[in-house]
């Protein structure tokens, strides 16, 4: 029986008919443990009890495997990250921040996808590629959600985002990263509204400072994110899609604060499923 690295406890699985309710998924961005190689942080994932993967590129893999998730990297290299997600239970449903520089490394990035398994791509790609990733969104099945960096980065605000993907194909969203709309100065729950089911997927940092670039993450619920707001917004407009856990503080130990960042998801989900009662 495994146990928790936090507690020396029996990992107990979480309860997850809520996220099941609402089509919600909880997964890890990689770069949260960007110190340690791809097998130490999957093996973080299986003690923290979550079962997705946001992979970024250049993550050393480690378990002796030479390489890192770069989109370059060979078909050899590729196999073995996807055997070790599949000997972790890890399923690898993201891949950013990533970004390209010319058509053929927007078209290697999407092959890379394909092969991984991946649904979602995550970047902030320049306005003269749009053409060229919406064909490679239709041509692969694959989406493609637009992220945020804090002002004054390409697509800081919910409108210049909104201009970007308006009358794009369907598989064409935003990635909203709530803690830099924080740092930008930005109400998040305003923001989500503001982008009206165009979310394929999220970010998630709760920050000890509003209107601060510096501010760093602190437990969810506990900061200046109103999590469970932007919870219940996306409650109401139904979006379904997934979350991911990117804490950039503590970096050498992190492990508790995720930990209780993952409870208070959790408690506010069953909470949310609880109003339909």
């Amino acid at each position: 029986m495994k146990k928790s690295i936090l507690t020396g406890q029996a990992i107990k699985a979480y309860d997850d008919s809520a996220l099941e309710k609402l089509e919600w998924k909880l997964a890890v961005q990689a770069r949260t443990f960007r110190l340690f190689t791809i097998k130490e942080t999957l093996d973080k994932l299986n003690e923290l009890g979550i079962k997705y993967i946001e992979l970024y590129p250049g993550q050393r893999i480690g378990a002796g495997i030479e390489g890192t998730t770069a989109y370059d990297a060979d078909e050899k290299t590729r196999d073995k990250i996807k055997e070790l997600l599949d000997k972790k239970g890890i399923k690898a449903i993201n891949y950013g921040m990533v970004q390209g520089n010319t058509e053929e490394q927007w078209n290697q990035i999407f092959t890379f996808a394909r092969d991984m398994g991946i649904e979602t791509i995550v970047s902030e790609p320049m306005a003269k590629f749009m053409d060229h990733i919406e064909m490679l969104c239709d041509k692969y099945d694959i989406r493609f959600a637009i992220h945020n960096h804090p002002k004054p980065t390409r697509y800081w605000h919910p409108v210049i985002v909104a201009s970007v993907i308006a009358a794009r194909s369907n598989r064409i969203g935003v990635c909203g990263d709530i803690g830099h709309w924080v740092r930008s100065g930005l109400n998040p729950v305003e923001c989500v509204s503001q982008l009206q089911e165009k979310f394929i997927s999220f970010q998630l940092k709760d920050l000890n400072n509003f209107g601060v670039r510096a501010a760093h993450d602190v437990p969810w619920g506990v900061g200046n994110s109103n999590v469970a707001g932007v919870m219940h917004e996306l409650r109401r407009q139904g979006f379904k899609g997934s979350f991911s856990i990117e804490y950039e503080h503590n970096w050498e130990n992190s492990m508790p604060e995720i930990a209780e960042s993952i409870a208070y998801f959790y408690r506010v989900a069953h909470w949310l499923v609880s109003l339909d009662k």
